[in-house]
């Protein structure tokens, strides 16, 4: 099974259009337009899983460099995501574990 990416796409297209877009070079057995998690749009990319490996590379010549809506599509064979270092943290602002405000000087008695 090949993975093919398909970026540069317009953000009004959803799965099924990406899956239309493949199927007349061969089976597509998924079709998936990644959403941003936030405000539910589309992030503007996809990938595309075909089984047969040589539909699929036909597919990727055919169509990078596609216009769509007047968008040059970029396509291309999907790469394995790269491993990003761990993330720490996060929140920061102020660490005070007290209640109360504070900005106040304590009072000493």
């Amino acid at each position: 099974m090949k993975t093919i990416y398909v970026g540069n796409l317009p953000f009004t297209f959803g799965d099924s259009d990406l899956a239309n877009l493949f199927q007349g070079f061969g089976e597509v057995k998924s079709a998936k337009i990644i959403m941003d998690r936030d405000t539910g749009r589309s992030k503007g990319f996809g990938f595309v899983d075909m089984d047969d490996d040589g539909a699929a590379m036909n597919a990727i010549e055919q169509t990078n460099g596609q216009e769509i809506n007047g968008r040059a599509i970029r396509v291309n064979e999907s790469q394995p995501r790269e491993a990003r270092p761990p993330r720490f943290g996060g929140g920061g602002g102020n660490r005070s574990f007290g209640g109360g405000d504070n900005r106040r000087p304590r009072r000493s008695y």
